[in-house]
């Protein structure tokens, strides 16, 4: 198969066609059907009518915690935590935004009335994350202290302060494991009354769970895409679900992931055979995919993993087609944008992995 290289998944967005706020309804989203010989524009309500009775819809269960925080050094000087995960007792790993790095030891007042104390670099002495232990007067644990004082970590290219919108829209209506710094946004287009009518088709329904990580927005800075790392993510693919693929593998019905979170979880599964644990899985064209078979997935960055993920699934010509064809007919792209379903390619290339 070709080489491909980072300028290969860039293509022109007009900045107009970004996103920054959710559609009026959740199911009111435009859906690009890209399972045909070509693109067929649907709404999202139209979903259950491209799925079957027997098929399986695998979600992220993910829930998105307030993880943007505010305070300043004992020199006065502002500063903004990102927190990207939570770790043993009061103890949380996080992104710092700040003019200079506070010394190993500072304590810094964060509003809302909590103290943060720099405990140091994460994973390591040279890792680009920072330790923190919080504490406050009323014992709150991190995940307490987030909902009480922090902001939703909306995306970098969503222009306007977090609101009650963002509050509700950001998070699935199913979300139930705090631990994301940004959402699993292709299931953002799914109500109960969808769910319902999934249900009474027939469609079956299980969960994993994926953190995702502020990494998921890092872009990809190397021509050579092979030279990329990927950020770590915690995942989990619990035995009900173990089971419910099995079983929907066995009666002939398809695996239908909604958005690439999931992939990248099952996907890590049947690459590792762990259930649980750290992902970096970096999914480019060539890929040999084990589980999946159908995919609901918004629209993504040009040059990011996510494009390379999707390339990798459909096919590179037929998503560049799609994109092409999406924005041609205005569609609205990113986290708060319209979505699109793909099949995935029946033969990997050969020399994939």
């Amino acid at each position: 198969m070709r080489a491909f290289t980072l300028s290969d998944f860039d293509f022109a967005l007009p900045p107009e066609l970004v996103a920054q706020h959710p559609a009026p309804e959740r199911t009111s989203s435009r859906l690009l059907d890209g399972t045909g010989p070509a693109p067929v524009d649907r709404i999202f309500r139209n979903l259950p009518s491209l799925l079957r009775p027997g098929d399986l819809l695998v979600f992220n269960d993910t829930r998105v915690v307030k993880a943007r925080l505010f305070g300043e050094k004992p020199t006065g000087g502002k500063l903004e935590l990102l927190v990207e995960r939570v770790l043993q007792g009061q103890e949380v790993v996080a992104h710092m935004k700040v003019s200079k790095k506070p010394t190993v030891g500072t304590t810094l007042e964060m509003v809302g009335g909590f103290r943060a104390t720099l405990l140091g670099r994460w994973p390591d002495e040279n890792g680009a994350l920072f330790r923190f232990a919080f504490e406050s007067d009323s014992g709150e644990n991190p995940y307490m202290l987030m909902e009480r004082c922090g902001h939703v970590p909306l995306p970098p290219y969503i222009t306007h302060t977090d609101s009650a919108e963002d509050e509700s829209r950001y998070q699935t209506v199913f979300a139930r494991v705090p631990g994301a710094v940004a959402a699993p946004t292709a299931a953002l287009h799914f109500d109960e009354g969808l769910l319902a009518e999934l249900e009474a088709n027939g469609v079956q329904r299980a969960n994993v769970t994926l953190h995702v990580g502020a990494g998921t927005f890092q872009p990809v800075k190397t021509e050579n895409i092979s030279e990329h790392t990927m950020h770590a993510e915690r995942y989990e693919v619990p035995e009900p679900t173990q089971r419910a693929i099995a079983e929907c593998k066995a009666r002939g019905g398809r695996i239908v992931a909604v958005g690439t979170t999931t992939v990248r979880t099952l996907e890590s599964w049947a690459k590792s055979g762990e259930a649980a644990g750290d992902t970096r899985i970096f999914i480019t064209p060539g890929f040999a995919f084990e589980h999946v078979d159908l995919l609901v997935t918004n629209f993504h960055l040009p040059k990011s993993t996510l494009m390379m993920l999707v390339s990798a699934f459909a096919g590179y010509e037929r998503v560049m087609g799609l994109y092409a064809h999406a924005i041609a007919e205005r569609y609205r792209f990113f986290s708060y944008g319209d979505a699109m379903l793909l099949e995935r390619i029946k033969e990997p290339a050969k020399g994939s992995e």
